[in-house]
């Protein structure tokens, strides 16, 4: 697990944090809070992966009482980022090479389906929307040796992907392909923070851009496919060398 000032432990026995403020505004729950902070703890590899989660240490972490926690827990579930098993409590998923080309290859299929939908579809406030949202990416920094540049990047990053798609008009579709992002960069994030240097990501992200706002359906989804295939292969040899099966 991380270490330092951010880090975040919810096993039993570990030492204490700074309980975060939580507040039922009736739009954003205590329960969709806590969705969002443990969520961007277990992507972000601040929570290892098959670590436990105790009940009580999450409890006294987020100063929250359990109804709120449970729910949380719930939603995360249902995302596949935590498991819970009789007998045994909650765990944070852990991660295989099996899981990552599960999810590349879902991510391939799936997330190439609702761009080209979004370009069958899609409105001029769409297409507008996806070059913003390539202008904020390629406009923001991401360096490595400056970790508090990695957390605006990705968000930014996310973002752009997940408005490539937002034009389809398949609400079920987006969620999947949503949860599929959310898992696929659990990987990224956890294992190619300080590798980056060996694609131009930008230029592959201007090209699906430009030839999803140009209406060039085969072009866009080739360069969408195999951007998220690189990324998989990359993946899949950080994880082998890391001895993880």
């Amino acid at each position: 697990m991380r270490s330092g000032p951010e880090s975040l432990s919810l096993e039993s026995g570990a030492e204490a944090v700074t309980p975060p403020s939580f507040l039922d505004d009736g739009k954003n729950t205590i329960a969709s809070q806590l969705v969002s902070r443990l969520r961007e703890a277990i992507i972000s590899g601040q929570l290892e992966a098959g670590s436990k989660i105790n009940l009580d240490r999450a409890k006294q972490s987020f100063n929250v009482s359990l109804s709120p926690l449970r729910e949380a827990l719930a939603r995360l579930i249902s995302d596949g980022l935590v498991e819970f098993e009789d007998n045994r409590g909650y765990r944070v998923s852990p991660v295989s090479l099996s899981n990552l080309e599960e999810i590349t290859s879902l991510r391939e299929e799936f997330e190439t389906y609702a761009l080209r939908e979004s370009m069958r579809v899609g409105d001029v406030d769409w297409e507008g929307n996806v070059m913003r949202a390539l202008h904020r990416l390629n406009r923001t920094e991401r360096d490595a040796s400056k970790p508090e540049t990695l957390e605006q990047w990705e968000a930014v990053h996310r973002e752009f992907h997940l408005t490539l798609i937002s034009g389809c008009r398949k609400p079920l579709l987006l969620s999947f392909c949503k949860t599929m992002l959310n898992l696929n960069d659990r990987y990224r994030r956890t294992f190619l923070t300080r590798t980056s240097g060996d694609r131009n990501v930008s230029v592959e992200h201007s090209e699906i851009a430009q030839g999803t706002v140009a209406r060039d359906m085969d072009y866009a989804c080739d360069r969408l496919r195999e951007h998220i295939h690189r990324t998989g292969t990359n993946l899949r040899r950080h994880l082998a060398e890391k001895g993880i099966a």
